[in-house]
């Protein structure tokens, strides 16, 4: 049976109560999995659904220096140890991925508590109006910016009247003074005025927030620790913040080299330099997908998928219950859980065969998916307006830029004329 996609591995050792031995071996984890398997026969010791684990700690012993232990229902405690790059950076991995699963509400916490059908289709449809959402407001930021655009064709425009009026004064009388005019000082002084307030303007209008999320950082180059912190994408930037929120890095959206998808649950972001070494961020969080959609969209150009996202796509694509090929790239990171049918004797009524018998999506659960997919027809019509608002926007700048530049090649061959 194959077992589902490897979202991070590291090498280390197992305790073998039974046995009494520390056994060497991969520690590897799953969307849903904490696995553990011995070298080099390959032998699976040890398979913890994420759902069971209680506690993990990072503790001491008298067998090893140092240890991880993982505490499963039932006051099962596992116990790891040797662990590479070292226990701490492993620590905040496995803790991340845990807490975030025990907090999200469209996960199930186990086998004995699936989601219903209505369930799922709630979940997928919340899903897809946050990517809505999101969209929205890029678009929303790509909107004012054409609105700034526009503007500052106006005022070019402006200006160029005055220039024309300035030339004609001067094309025309032979005894014209060619000495400073004094109203264009204080023409120039509201020109500059009115560039800083509009540079100051632009930027508070960056430093809205999209989306954040928590997720494990590391500064590729340096140390190189993973620990936790926080991913925060704004709309003219990239924020990578560690736990106690001080910034680490910000990535402006123009400095942005490169984003390598390593798989749904990592990426990493590049600033290229020349002379010295680049800025590269590996960040590590099971919300990734919550920022793909923005990052899609701003850095589309920028963004490439490695040799690891296509092994983890090759190993999700032969685990059982995974989704299909396909569609969106990022969709492997949302996969359910997947329930094996169980056949029941004819002429048995089981709980089971109740539970079938039950509707598959209850009326509560159909006037929610109502109300949502009214909101998301209604994101979706809002999106619409605007491109089409920023369709009629483009078209008006491309007019007036090629107005502006014959304007300017105009006011360029007079000016020779007088030289």
């Amino acid at each position: 049976m194959s077992q589902e996609a490897s979202i991070h591995s590291w090498p280390g050792s197992y305790y073998i109560n039974s046995e009494k031995f520390w056994a060497c071996g991969i520690l590897s984890l799953s969307r849903t999995t904490l696995r553990f398997n011995s070298e080099p026969n390959q032998e699976n010791l040890i398979s913890l659904r994420l759902s069971r684990i209680m506690e993990i700690k990072m503790e001491s012993s008298s067998f090893i220096f140092s240890a991880l232990t993982v505490l499963e229902q039932g006051n099962i405690k596992h116990w790891f140890g040797s662990l590479k790059p070292c226990r701490t950076a492993v620590y905040h991995v496995l803790e991340h991925f845990w807490r975030e699963r025990l907090l999200s509400p469209t996960e199930p916490r186990g086998a004995e508590a699936p989601l219903s059908k209505g369930q799922e289709l709630i979940s997928l449809i919340s899903g897809a109006q946050r990517r809505l959402e999101d969209t929205g407001r890029v678009l929303d930021h790509q909107g004012e910016q054409f609105d700034n655009m526009i503007q500052g064709l106006d005022k070019i425009e402006s200006d160029l009247s005055v220039a024309d009026k300035l030339l004609s004064e001067l094309e025309c009388p032979s005894w014209w003074p060619f000495g400073k005019l004094p109203w264009k000082s204080h023409q120039e002084a509201k020109s500059e005025a009115a560039a800083k307030a509009a540079c100051t303007k632009g930027s508070a209008k960056g430093h809205k927030v999209i989306t954040s999320i928590p997720a494990i950082v590391s500064h590729v180059g340096s140390s190189g620790i993973m620990k936790p912190g926080s991913l925060i994408v704004l709309v003219s930037s990239l924020e990578v913040r560690d736990a106690n929120g001080q910034l680490l890095h910000c990535f402006e959206k123009e400095e942005v080299d490169d984003v390598y998808v390593h798989s749904p649950y990592e990426i990493s972001v590049r600033q290229r330099f020349i002379g010295k070494p680049d800025i590269c961020f590996r960040i590590l969080s099971a919300r990734m997908t919550e920022a793909f959609s923005v990052l899609e969209m701003q850095y589309k150009k920028k963004v490439e998928i490695t040799r690891d996202y296509a092994a983890f796509q090759a190993t999700l694509a032969t685990t059982p219950g995974s989704p299909e090929g396909g569609g969106n790239i990022w969709s492997a990171g949302h996969g359910q859980d997947t329930e094996v049918p169980v056949e029941v004797p004819a002429g048995e009524l089981t709980q089971l065969q109740l539970h079938v018998l039950q509707p598959t999506v209850t009326a509560a659960e159909a006037q929610e998916l109502k109300q949502m997919l009214q909101q998301v027809k209604n994101l979706a019509l809002e999106a619409e307006t605007e491109l089409e608002r920023q369709d009629e926007a483009l078209d008006e700048l491309s007019c007036s830029a090629d107005r502006t530049t014959m304007n300017i090649n105009r006011h360029t061959r007079r000016m020779r004329k007088l030289l």
